[in-house]
């Protein structure tokens, strides 16, 4: 190869070389997973009514890291908040190592925020599966306990293009869906309390949702699903 080749080689890596490096994240894949988790959970919970501030959701990687470094305490990472609405309604969520979750550390958990927490629903984000001890002290708490993989956290699915829009009834509006139409609650189509939609609003059992299907290729489609 002659001088100009190497010279256009030279001017080739030049060209490729910032568009490459954008693509490198010098810091450490722990803390883009809390990262990206953390923000899932903050738009979750926005989306289901409570007082989540837009910075928080918008903050970006570099600004995560300087707040919670490298390696970040999951401690510093709880989030709690109250809904909108209802001041009574308190979510709190808090993250578990990544190690297996163990009965002392549901235990662990009661100590620190009975009788300083007033609760609603926990959010536990683990990142690996609980023992079946844990489990049962889990079932023994008195709030709404709700369990989530982290690696299900690392994207929203509700903003998946195919996804459609689901909005959730009151109990005025459901009544007045069943009363148009004539209709029995056991009658709707029906969505699983496991469905991950459901998982995402928090669904109850009863609760009806209306979910738009829109596209380029088909007109707007509307229907109604119970949650069982």
């Amino acid at each position: 190869m002659d001088l100009n080749g190497f010279a256009a080689m030279d001017m080739d890596a030049e060209n490729l070389g910032p568009c490459l490096t954008s693509f490198v994240d010098d810091g450490t894949v722990e803390s883009h997973r809390y990262f990206l988790a953390r923000r899932t959970v903050l738009e979750m919970l926005k989306d289901r009514g409570f007082a989540i501030p837009n910075s928080e959701i918008e903050s970006t990687l570099e600004e995560f890291r300087e707040k919670f470094g490298q390696k970040p305490d999951i401690e510093r990472l709880r989030i709690s908040s109250m809904h909108r609405n209802d001041l009574s309604n308190k979510v709190l969520v808090i993250f578990c190592g990544p190690n297996a979750v163990k009965v002392n550390v549901i235990r662990s958990i009661l100590t620190q925020i009975m009788n300083k927490e007033s609760l609603s629903r926990l959010l536990l984000i683990i990142q690996k599966p609980m023992t079946a001890p844990a489990m049962k002290a889990v079932e023994l708490l008195p709030f709404k306990v709700e369990i989530f993989q982290i690696t299900d956290l690392l994207v929203n699915i509700t903003k998946h293009v195919l996804k459609p829009k689901h909005e959730l009834l009151n109990n005025e509006e459901k009544e007045k869906l069943l009363k148009k139409y004539n209709l029995e609650e056991k009658q709707l189509p029906r969505m699983s309390q496991k469905d991950a939609i459901a998982r995402y609003y928090g669904l109850e059992k009863g609760q009806v949702v209306k979910v738009t299907y829109s596209s380029e290729i088909i007109e707007t489609h509307v229907t109604y699903r119970c949650v069982w």
